[in-house]
């Protein structure tokens, strides 16, 4: 009997072969369904009917497959993930929060973590990476260095049956999708990082999955072709039938592909929400931050918030005297004076500009304190001029009560 050979456990693609794929159809690879007929390059489950020579299959609908997830992580990483299908979710987080290690422990490819992990209604817990219908991009790509773009791409249709030509029309279409089908016949040292990332997403886009993970797939891109691979991923996620988690940094991305935001740290879930509401109260200075506001931790007393960072800061609400909190202050709520101002802020600090950045049609100015954490501030180059700001102007900041979003913690 025919035995298929086992992949290599550290790598969910399977790079246990050296040959072009397309040669060896009966590869396992963890980028299709397992248990399930091979689609075809339309996404079609192909049909396994033994029929007499010359009858053709019929021609019939299939529906979309959906594939509801249902995971309980433990370990460095702890939490339980619930998600129906067609749900994408944004994992985000400071270094050492844990997001690549839960992407590893649902592949089932790191001691650090372990997940219990249910794709529709079927456990597949105790299923070698391969086998488990999950597609991983990782940040490297993990491409086979020996195989072209093409072969690369079909590699997921090819190990699980489908025709040399179906799955080379099918790997076609999805490097064409994502702009780098001119390469097809190039192999990964021939190609930027940028275009391998994108042939990687096409590979794993290209088999079906139940599940999809992303590590920073568009991290490698110019903001050009980052804006119009995130265009074509936001439209396969429409119709994915699966879920995906998307490991980002990038508030863009979070918003714009994600219905769900999950907030880590230290391995734990600080928040799960929708973009939105994690926009509006955000659980977590590093994410306050990321979306691009000030983020202030401290704990309430009777003068308002006190910002562990030193000072005082008084807002428009109250909490319980020694609650903790995260005092949220968009840049452009933040006012840049030369002299002390009058009238009604009640929060003024006297500070020194550190930095003037360019953000499009405006201006950041970091401005440090010794009576307030660091504060940015967001005007107009007009503003700017008219202040006459540079590098270690002393300057006055205030910042109206009414302004301060405060978040418990």
């Amino acid at each position: 009997m025919h035995q298929t050979p086992r992949a290599d456990p550290r790598r969910s693609t399977g790079q246990d072969l050296a040959t072009d794929p397309t040669e060896a159809p009966t590869a396992p690879v963890a980028t299709t369904a397992p248990d399930a007929p091979a689609p075809s390059a339309d996404g079609r489950r192909a049909d396994t009917t033994v029929r007499a020579p010359g009858v053709a299959a019929p021609v019939t609908p299939v529906p979309r497959e959906e594939w509801r997830l249902s995971a309980e992580v433990t370990g460095f990483t702890t939490l339980t993930l619930e998600a129906e299908p067609g749900t994408t979710i944004a994992v985000v987080g400071p270094n050492g929060a844990g997001k690549t290690t839960l992407l590893r422990a649902l592949l089932g490819l790191t001691p650090r973590a372990h997940a219990g992990l249910r794709l529709g209604g079927l456990d597949v817990t105790a299923r070698p990476p391969h086998r488990r219908g999950v597609a991983w991009v990782p940040q490297d790509g993990a491409l086979f260095p020996h195989l072209s773009a093409l072969a690369n791409t079909a590699y997921g249709l090819r190990a699980h049956g489908v025709s040399r030509a179906e799955a080379r029309r099918g790997a076609r279409e999805w490097l064409d999708r994502l702009g780098v089908g001119h390469l097809a016949h190039r192999k990964p040292h021939q190609v930027s990082g940028g275009q391998a990332q994108r042939i990687a997403l096409a590979r794993a886009l290209a088999a079906r999955p139940r599940l999809l993970l992303l590590d920073e797939p568009l991290a490698a891109l110019d903001q050009t072709t980052r804006a119009q691979v995130r265009h074509t991923l936001r439209r396969h996620l429409d119709g994915f039938g699966g879920v995906c988690l998307i490991v980002t940094h990038d508030p863009v991305e979070a918003v714009s592909l994600a219905d769900r935001v999950l907030v880590l740290a230290a391995g734990r879930a600080l928040q799960d929400a929708s973009p939105a509401e994690v926009a509006r109260n955000p659980r977590s200075p590093w994410v306050a931050r990321m979306l691009g506001r000030n983020a202030w931790p401290g704990t309430f007393g009777s003068d308002g918030l006190k910002p562990a960072d030193g000072g005082r800061l008084l807002v428009a609400g109250a909490l319980p005297d020694g609650a903790e909190a995260l005092a949220v202050i968009a840049p452009e709520a933040v006012s840049v004076h030369r002299e002390r101002p009058g009238g009604s802020p009640r929060n003024v600090w006297r500070g020194t500009v550190a930095e003037i950045t360019s953000l499009g049609s405006r201006l950041r100015v970091l401005i440090t304190s010794d009576e307030a954490p660091d504060l940015v501030a967001e005007i107009t180059p007009q503003a700017a001029a008219e202040l006459a700001l540079a590098d270690g102007a002393p300057v006055w900041t205030s910042v109206k009560a009414t302004e301060v979003t405060v978040v418990p913690l």
